[in-house]
């Protein structure tokens, strides 16, 4: 285990873990209810690779997520825990046949899906499931509402023949747990303080927009916040596109994030601002729940949250673990304070003169090749250093995806680095390099 730990740069498991390691030895249907960032994804996979037969072949277990990016995350934690384990992440955007054939190549034992593109592979027989004992549902508020409680109730009959134990997650209390389900049989787990909205890690801020169109107030925010890393909620696809490209005109560093995205755009974005090579990054509620990036500094409310629930899990994204974060609402001159926020905020005061908007210290390049090339991250980093002339301190996060990779280079070394790989072969292959933009 403790190997296992450290592999994660864990040291130790904290309360919530270790409870619920000893709750799945002594009980087969749990709900653990604890916040946003408190670590519930390897609460629930680590009791979940006491269960795993590495040398049993069949698929043995299924973890249902609300959506892609949990999906490849879950993944790749999943990977990290057990390099023994065959897992696979399925999820739209990308063909059920290309899928169906990976899983004839690597016979998965554990598959981590959104409920859809797992309808989907049952209803087309792709998957083998009489072997499979274990049924999670991680986000299971989440994948219990309205648009999806058709497509989880079939999926549940049909695997309720063989479950035998079954494992719920969730960062808000749900009121109760559909019949199809389980119903109330389940063992309980709460480390949720209903007492307390936000935890005392964040600070809250109150900014005043002095025009209904809150876009200039935003770009003031962002240019006192600096370099800081800033994930920027509105309410809507159509907003999202109409803030990140205004601030794109005044030059601030930002990516958009929403569910129209293609999924190559979508994952460009995401490695951007989780590799620092972006510092603001505008998205719907899509982004408050299940990705896993660490380090934001501030949340901002530009739009309202809808509700209670979109406001605990949108600040949820900074202060994760034992870290502190910042949380600014945005108000325009008809707007007020929801009766559910219920903490007072501090009011933010604007300085008189700003400064200009600041550049990340990172930029991402793409390299046109990846795992399904045979190029791996030690590959990476040994070109660049060796052939680009890269230091190490100009290096950091490296991502291999399987047809292309991502890694962060310092800002200042781009035209250099680029000037000497251009044309040259990575593992004895030509590809692309190029700013990802």
């Amino acid at each position: 285990m403790q190997y296992t730990l450290e592999k994660l740069g864990i040291e130790v498991l904290n309360p919530m873990q270790q409870e619920m390691l000893l709750a799945c030895r002594k009980h087969t249907q749990l709900v653990l209810l604890s916040p946003t960032g408190s670590g519930k994804t390897l609460a629930y996979l680590l009791p979940l690779m006491e269960i795993l037969d590495e040398k049993n072949d069949d698929l043995q277990a299924v973890i249902l997520v609300p959506s892609r990016e949990l999906a490849q995350q879950t993944d790749a934690v999943l990977r990290k825990l057990s390099p023994n384990v065959r897992s696979m992440a399925c999820y739209g955007g990308r063909p059920a046949m290309d899928e169906h054939r990976t899983m004839q190549g690597i016979r998965p034992q554990v598959i981590i899906a959104t409920p859809g593109r797992m309808l989907d592979h049952i209803r087309k027989e792709n998957i083998a499931l009489s072997r499979m004992r274990t049924l999670v549902i991680d986000e299971f508020d989440k994948c219990l509402e309205l648009g999806f409680q058709q497509q989880m109730q079939e999926i549940v009959e049909v695997l309720n023949t063989t479950i035998q134990r079954r494992i719920l997650l969730s960062a808000t209390d749900h009121p109760s747990i559909p019949d199809f389900v389980g119903g109330d049989k389940y063992y309980r787990l709460s480390y949720i303080d209903k007492d307390e909205q936000i935890p005392d890690r964040i600070h809250l801020w109150e900014v005043t927009s002095p025009e209904k169109d809150k876009l200039r107030t935003l770009y003031n925010l962002l240019c006192v916040l600096g370099q800081q890393n800033s994930l920027v909620f509105v309410n809507y696809r159509e907003s999202v596109e109409r803030v990140a490209q205004y601030l794109q005109k005044m030059g601030v560093s930002v990516d958009a994030f929403h569910g129209g995205m293609e999924q190559k755009d979508r994952e460009r974005a995401l490695y951007r601002f989780a590799n620092g090579s972006c510092n603001v990054f505008v998205s719907t509620d899509l982004a408050s729940r299940g990705l896993d990036i660490p380090n934001i500094d501030n949340i901002i409310h530009y739009h309202l949250p809808l509700n209670e629930e979109a406001y605990i899990h949108r600040n949820g994204r900074t202060a994760r673990w034992d870290a502190s974060g910042q949380a600014y609402l945005i108000l325009g001159p008809e707007e007020y304070r929801p009766d559910y926020m219920a903490d007072e905020p501090e009011i933010f005061r604007m300085p008189a003169k700003l400064p200009m908007p600041s550049q990340p210290k990172w930029v991402t390049l793409y390299i046109g090749k990846g795992k399904k090339d045979k190029v791996n991250k030690v590959d990476i980093v040994g070109f660049l250093s060796q052939v680009g002339g890269l230091q190490r301190e100009q290096l950091g996060r490296v991502d291999v995806l399987p047809h292309w990779a991502y890694a962060a280079v310092e800002r200042k070394a781009l035209k250099v680095l680029l000037s000497r790989i251009q044309g040259q072969k990575i593992k004895g292959v030509k590809t692309i390099f190029q700013l990802a933009e």
